[in-house]
């Protein structure tokens, strides 16, 4: 015998007990996204790493470290998609969905990173992802994030997220300001950490966004890059907050705030939460409208954000916001007593589920004692059994108990049962 087969690390399964709060968050997301009008699209998950090295930027972590790349059998180098918004703008470009037109988009699904697995964040990671092409007003902007602030009114998370939002105005207004960015560290080179030492001269804004404490305190003294802005940003900013304000929907400007991604310019935005301990982000987004160019498309604005799954559903449970009926309970347990009488039980339980179609009924089978079927009944959640045998088939009655109180167990005509359990469950 070898030694024992096991998932990845950072890999994980998702067992029965709990895909049902994945299927609860995916369902009020999808209604949400219905209603303002965006499609569904689905991908590859393997692409060629050309698209994200293109799309993502060369300098950036992910593509540098963090990607799983390989050879197939033609030598062609492909990787597992690190995110989605590479892979929707090459279908779209693939597939003529982009010039000319508006698109509202989204999709699903698993995204890869070698990346240290920690809490809410692994190797094999779930996001969801919104885009939308073709429109260049703040007024896109300002839907996607009231988008997502539906989201969290939804799934009864709105007072345990903040928004945060920036500019990164146009690339030339980066160019200017990245200039003065590395003139200012420079002078911290030796006092940076080493992530930000490498950046310095490969993607420097990043080092904005670091996490390591005395690169927090250097950075806090680093030009701005709002001073750095072209008009035309300016503008666009502020009629996205004037349109936020209006809504209602309450905001914090932070200068720091970049994103991982070349691809992004001018809106940025980030929901945080501290609700898991340290502040951590549940969903990321801004304009990317230079991409779609810059994969060989013609120019066409672009906004979107993703969220992590595996994130909200943690914070969903760590803050007991799930309704009762997120679980794999059964409504009814159908017990099948005595020798041969199963296969004159099972046409009843498919009449029953004709006529309760969206009734979760659980069918006793491979045989098994009355006491061992009823165990199982008991455990799978189901409020009530229903015990058919010889007598009862005779009689054409069934017998129904119910496994979460303490009533009394009675006999109704099977003819009666659809009625009798639309009015008990």
């Amino acid at each position: 015998m070898g030694k024992q087969l096991q998932a990845i690390r950072g890999m994980n399964d998702i067992l029965p007990e709990q895909t049902p709060v994945w299927q609860y968050l995916e369902q009020q997301v999808r209604s949400v996204l219905t209603t303002y009008g965006y499609q569904e699209i689905r991908i590859p998950v393997v692409e060629s790493s050309a698209l994200f090295s293109r799309g993502i930027g060369s300098g950036t972590d992910i593509v540098e470290k963090e990607m799983y790349t390989f050879e197939d059998r033609n030598g062609d180098k492909l990787s597992l998609r690190p995110e989605a918004t590479a892979g929707v703008v090459r279908a779209g470009i693939q597939q003529g969905l982009f010039y000319n037109q508006v698109q509202r988009l989204w999709t699903s699904g698993p995204m890869f990173r070698y990346e240290r697995p920690q809490k809410g964040r692994y190797r094999q990671f779930h996001q969801i992802s919104v885009e939308a092409y073709g429109m260049t007003g703040p007024d896109i902007d300002a839907e996607m994030i009231m988008m997502t602030a539906r989201f969290w009114q939804k799934l009864g998370l709105s007072e345990h997220v903040t928004l945060e939002l920036n500019t990164l105005g146009t690339l030339e207004a980066r160019v200017r300001y990245r200039e003065a960015l590395v003139a200012y560290l420079k002078d911290y080179e030796s006092e940076l950490d080493e992530d930000s030492r490498r950046r310095l001269t490969i993607n420097p804004l990043r080092i904005l966004d670091s996490k390591d404490r005395n690169t927090q305190k250097i950075v806090a003294g680093a030009p701005e890059l709002f001073d750095y802005l072209d008009e035309e940003s300016r503008v666009h900013f502020t009629g996205l907050k004037q349109i936020l304000d209006e809504a209602g929907i309450a905001y914090r400007v932070n200068p720091r705030l970049v994103r991982g991604l070349d691809y992004y310019g001018r809106t940025v935005f980030e929901w945080v939460t501290d609700s898991l301990g340290s502040q951590g982000t549940v969903c990321a987004g801004g304009r990317y409208d230079a991409l779609v160019e810059m994969l060989g498309g013609k120019p066409t604005p672009a906004v979107g954000f993703a969220m992590g799954i595996e994130r909200l559903v943690l914070m969903l449970e760590t803050l007991q916001l799930l309704p009762e009926s997120v679980s794999n309970r059964v409504d009814v347990a159908v017990v099948a007593v005595g020798d041969g009488v199963v296969h004159r039980v099972l046409p009843v339980v498919e009449r029953l589920r004709d006529a309760l179609p969206e009734l979760k009924i659980l069918m006793n089978c491979g045989g098994g004692g009355f006491k061992a079927q009823m165990k199982r009944a008991d455990r799978s959640g189901a409020a009530y059994a229903l015990i058919l045998g010889e007598d009862e088939l005779g009689s054409g009655m069934v017998t129904v108990k119910s496994l979460r109180t303490d009533s009394a167990q009675q006999q109704l005509p099977i003819a009666d049962m659809a009625e009798y359990l639309q009015k008990v469950l």
